[in-house]
């Protein structure tokens, strides 16, 4: 509010109501990209009073800024930082597109192994011990059932050799979209035990899953495993790297 120089909360929270309408009327999750939250602000005489605040997604600022006094130049500017943001992902999408299918996986497992090293941060913070169990939760909700080890087997993979390296870009994103989507819930939901960690990870699994289903795509389990693992690509291709 301050940012955008309104000085009225009824005036914003006019705006923030807008842009939930906007963000349903696109047939996206208002709860998700507008989280409800109240704080404690001091008055006199060390009183204290609840207020209405929301903590906002990237997305649900970019529609308020939408709907924000067009007038004023700091609505200008937001506008045209969130036109650039657009551009630069259009970009980067055009040039993913040029990748071959290989580029695609290394790219895609840099991802999930990113994203990987962010979900265990946050799952350790969320009260869990057992990151194996953790990670198995999240496969089972996702694969029907299988854990990374029945993966293993299934793919036929040698010795110590990692899933996530045998895989095609395809199934990698469905994998990446799995553990974005748990750390932000654990973080969202402020999980702070191991069992409720495990179910968010496979719930989440379990809806991605549901959600191919109904959009009639491949599931996971049913995509082919590449030749080559990304160990091997690596190995003969340093310009890949």
């Amino acid at each position: 509010m301050e940012v955008l120089e309104y000085s009225l909360w009824q005036n914003f929270h006019r705006i923030i109501k807008i842009a939930m309408d906007n963000c349903k009327n696109s047939n996206y999750d208002v709860s998700y990209h507008f989280i409800d939250t109240n704080k404690l602000i001091k008055l006199a005489k060390n009183a204290k009073r609840k207020i209405q605040d929301y903590r906002l997604s990237r997305y649900a600022c970019y529609l308020i800024v939408l709907n924000c006094d067009p007038r004023k130049k700091v609505i200008a500017l937001a506008k045209t930082y969130f036109a650039l943001q657009t551009r630069k992902q259009e970009l980067s999408e055009r040039e993913y597109n040029k990748l071959t299918e290989d580029e695609k996986r290394i790219y895609r497992r840099r991802q999930a192994k990113s994203g990987n090293y962010s979900l265990n941060k946050t799952a350790v913070k969320s009260g869990v011990k057992d990151l194996a169990r953790f990670h198995n939760a999240g496969y089972k909700g996702l694969y029907n059932g299988e854990t990374a080890d029945d993966i293993f087997k299934r793919k036929r993979l040698r010795y110590r050799e990692d899933i996530l390296d045998n895989m095609g870009s395809e199934e990698l994103a469905d994998n990446i979209f799995r553990i974005a989507q748990t750390d932000a819930k654990l973080r969202r939901c402020n999980v702070d035990n191991e069992y409720t960690a495990n179910s968010v990870h496979y719930e989440v699994g379990k809806e991605i899953r549901n959600s191919i289903k109904r959009l009639g795509g491949t599931m996971p389990e049913d995509l082919p495993t590449p030749n080559r693992s990304l160990k091997e690509l690596e190995k003969g291709n340093k310009n890949l790297k």
